[in-house]
């Protein structure tokens, strides 16, 4: 008897041996090969609403000035106390269009329904007489920062939109390797903007901030995470954008819901092992171990190790989001976590959120592997959590933050039943255990885990 069969049923670990079987392939495929095959577009069908819209390069810098700025004063210090080294070699990457996909649920349609020949501005006028709430879901998929897209998250945001009467600003942020930190947070802040302050043409009307919600997956819950970071330094050193004419001090959102983040861009927490039979996240080993076909885009150059940045800034605050000390301020948030390889980051996560004072609900899945509330669709937990994930992002953009009440669940297997977990006790090491390690890893005497090599679902 396999350890997951105590806590899942047989439907569900056949999912995930299937799914790792996949990931873990005897012969690896290239990363462009990869992209093209997980990046695909399989179009749009069903009861969903889709309008697409892409937010214009900024006629001025700021974002990305701003952004750099921002992510040079962060940098943490060396081991011994002494400022960071300059970093070199780093092509800082500039504000671009970024394409997005409002979606939301379309409750006449049939499972074969397609989209009609319309104009995407119609499309979304017909979305918007869908919704009934001021819900507003800024969505950043999953993909270890490397792969998928808002198409193939199209059932998750048409989920959360009929399940909260709001709608998802879904957005296709650059990816990595070839566009490393920070194109994906100068991508999410301009979406964010773009929501607050719409440039000319834009088919909506202003979002007020309370209203607006960061949510993510995996990969994506750490850019949701990143960017909540970023704007908290905004306030703390009461930094302001100029976008398109204005200064402007960018708000927080109303909160954060996230699914089973990723925090830890190291790979280095002990869950990454020991949480491997639970799994379909493989293990990871550094990517120059990896005997993948060379591409167009891997390996980079000049040369890494990290698929997401530079190697200089694995740590960073804005990329490792453990490393970032100050979550004062911050708005609520929703974090779900199975008994995955990330599990022991996102308890850190959450119980750091929580003695800083961040209304935080956390729940732990039993048995559950990474982001399953989407892979295994008919397992009780999967609703279990998205009613949870939905339910707080429906509460906090209606009723505001007040609205919100820390709690550290664990929801049994099988049965659902929820077992309530002391805030104090969740973390699995502390601060200066966290910090020992990565010294560790900085030192080369504990070699850090490579990003690129989480596949398809992180």
């Amino acid at each position: 008897m396999s350890p997951p069969s105590k806590y899942v049923d047989l439907r569900s670990e056949l999912m995930v041996a299937v799914i790792r079987s996949f990931i873990d392939a005897p012969k690896p495929m290239s990363i462009t090969h990869t992209q093209k095959i997980l990046n695909r577009d399989p179009g749009i069908k069903g009861r969903i609403w889709v309008a697409k819209y892409t937010s214009p390069t900024p006629p001025d810098t700021s974002i990305r000035d701003v952004i750099i700025r921002t992510v040079e004063s962060m940098r943490t210090p060396t081991a011994d106390g002494s400022p960071p080294a300059p970093l070199k070699d780093i092509k800082w990457p500039d504000a671009v269009p970024v394409e997005a996909e409002w979606t939301g649920y379309r409750k006449s349609a049939t499972s074969s329904s397609t989209l009609p020949p319309i104009l995407e501005l119609e499309k979304y006028a017909e979305l918007m007489r869908e919704v009934t709430s001021p819900a507003t879901v800024l969505y950043f998929h999953g993909g270890a920062y490397y792969l998928m897209d808002p198409a193939s998250h199209r059932p998750t945001t048409k989920k959360i939109a009929k399940l909260t009467g709001g709608r998802c600003y879904s957005v296709r942020y650059r990816l990595a390797p070839q566009n490393p930190f920070p194109a994906a947070l100068i991508d999410a802040l301009q979406s964010y903007l773009t929501l607050l302050h719409p440039p000319k043409g834009a088919f909506h009307e202003p979002v007020k901030p309370e209203n607006i919600v960061f949510a993510g997956d995996s990969a994506g819950g750490n850019l949701s995470m990143a960017l909540t970071q970023l704007l908290l330094e905004f306030q703390r050193t009461d930094t302001r954008v100029h976008w398109y004419g204005e200064e402007i001090a960018v708000p927080l959102p109303a909160g954060v819901a996230l699914s089973s983040p990723w925090m830890d861009m190291t790979h280095s927490s002990p869950s990454c092992k020991t949480n491997a039979p639970f799994d379909y996240l493989p293990m990871l080993q550094g990517i120059e171990k990896i005997p993948r076909p060379s591409c167009a885009a891997w390996p980079a150059s000049p040369p890494r190790k990290m698929l997401y940045c530079a190697d200089a800034l694995i740590t960073h605050p804005l990329v490792t989001l453990l490393t970032a000390r100050n979550w004062k301020g911050c708005p609520p948030v929703y974090m779900s976590t199975g008994w995955e390889l990330l599990a022991d980051e996102d308890k850190y996560m959450a119980a750091n959120l929580h003695a800083q004072g961040v209304p935080i609900i956390w729940e732990e899945f039993e048995g559950m592997p990474h982001c399953f509330a989407m892979i295994l669709t008919d397992n009780p937990m999967s609703k279990r959590c998205f009613d949870a994930w939905t339910g707080f992002i429906a509460t906090v953009a209606v009723q505001g933050p007040g609205s919100i009440q820390s709690a550290f669940t664990t929801v049994k297997a099988k049965t659902l039943k929820e077992e309530s977990r002391d805030p104090a006790k969740v973390a699995p090491y502390t601060e200066e255990e966290l910090w020992e390690r990565l010294r560790a890893l900085a030192n080369g005497t504990n070699t850090p885990k490579a990003a690129g090599d989480v596949p398809a679902k992180l």
